[in-house]
């Protein structure tokens, strides 16, 4: 009767137990449900917002005015309008080159000094001539003039007089014939001393004094650097475009900024070989800074406008034909359609303007990143100061 009591007891602690049991897994399925549902609602919530995105200062650009110019792109060499090349006019010795290359000469300036000895001895020769000529004519004058006295008295006869009067026609031609080679003989002297034709600079010095030289041997150059010309070469298809007059703006390899020239002469006629014409643009160089040879690549300006609206040609896309860029305002990306015109430089970069869609002063996404959803807020990077940049320099 005694254990009785005491089973009974014990059964009724283990279901207790059982559902003690029993009760705390439950609460632990449930609380770990309960915690999957958050994360969920979390994670959805996390997609719905919109990312941040960040953009260097490089990444946009200010909408502002610019003055935009239509261009077409050329390219050639550059050469002095005025250059001269000094040759020899007579054959001969070179005694003496006054000059190197890179001299500034004047004109009129001696270059060069050939042996002059032997056209001295020449013109010597020809005086001589000359003179006996003179004197051959004197007597033929004077001959003339009696025969002719006589033939009025009637003491010779007209025959006579006639052969006076051919004496002395010969004689006057043997003096201008002289004289004609006296003329010579004094410009081959003359020619034994070359001068610069032109003021400018020597180049491309090809002669030693000592050697000998025939007739039209070229000496040197003399070239002209206060103006100079560009010569490029246009495709037939832009000929059409290209005017006398015409604004260019030419950038020359060496130089940091770009020169402004214009138009002066098209030429008319094809080049050989190639389906190109070629167009001669003058610049100015008071400096001196540009090089016969030196190469240069020219923007020709076929349309200007001043003081309009435009953004960089990597700003625009394009969505079906309708053009659009990306602003930033209040922190968020903005997609816009715009109205553009012209496209050319705005001596920056390749601009478009903008005629509609934009305002003065807007900020804009200055290059394709794709494609980019309206509404994400936008950050700026912070750059690191020199303080920063200087310590991490010490860290590394």
């Amino acid at each position: 009767m005694n254990g009785t009591p005491v089973i009974k007891h014990r059964a009724v602690l283990i279901t207790v137990l059982i559902l003690l049991v029993a009760a705390g897994v439950g609460a632990t399925v449930l609380k770990k449900r309960a915690g999957s549902g958050t994360q969920a609602a979390l994670t959805a919530a996390a997609l719905q917002a919109p990312a941040t995105l960040e953009f260097l200062a490089s990444d946009v650009s200010w909408v502002k005015p610019h003055d935009l110019r239509q261009t077409l792109p050329l390219s050639g060499s550059l050469r002095a309008v005025n250059q001269a090349s000094v040759k020899a006019r007579v054959a001969g010795e070179v005694r003496e080159v006054l000059v190197r290359e890179g001299e500034s000469v004047s004109a009129g300036q001696v270059l060069v000094r050939m042996d002059e000895r032997e056209f001295q001895a020449r013109l010597d020769q020809a005086k001589g001539a000359f003179q006996a000529a003179r004197g051959q004519l004197d007597i033929a004058t004077k001959a003339r003039d009696n025969n002719k006295a006589l033939l009025t008295k009637g003491f010779i006869s007209q025959n006579a007089f006639d052969n006076a009067a051919s004496q002395y026609q010969i004689a006057l031609a043997n003096v201008e014939s002289a004289k004609g080679g006296l003329d010579v003989t004094q410009k081959s002297l003359g020619d034994t001393v070359i001068r610069a034709p032109i003021a400018g600079l020597i180049s491309n010095r090809t002669i030693q004094p000592g050697e000998k030289v025939s007739a039209d041997y070229h000496f040197l150059d003399v070239v002209d650097l206060r103006q100079m010309e560009l010569e490029a070469a246009v495709p037939t298809t832009d000929i059409m475009h290209v005017a006398l007059g015409q604004e260019v703006q030419v950038k020359v390899e060496g130089l940091s900024n770009a020169l402004i020239g214009k138009v002066v002469r098209i030429n008319p006629a094809t080049q050989a070989g190639s389906r190109s014409i070629l167009a001669y643009i003058q610049l100015d160089n008071p400096q001196g800074a540009l090089r016969v040879g030196m190469f240069g690549e020219a923007q020709l300006t076929l349309a200007k406008k001043t003081g309009v609206l435009s953004v960089p040609q990597s700003a625009i896309q394009d969505n079906a034909g309708a053009p659009f860029v990306y602003a930033i305002e209040n922190g968020q990306l903005l997609q816009k359609s715009v109205t553009v015109g012209i496209k050319g430089d705005d001596g920056e970069t390749g601009a478009v303007e903008i005629t509609g869609g934009l305002e003065n002063g807007a900020q804009i996404v200055r290059s394709n990143l794709g494609n980019l959803q309206s509404g994400t807020r936008v950050r700026f990077a912070k750059t690191a100061g020199p303080a920063a940049l200087g310590a991490q320099a010490a860290a590394q």
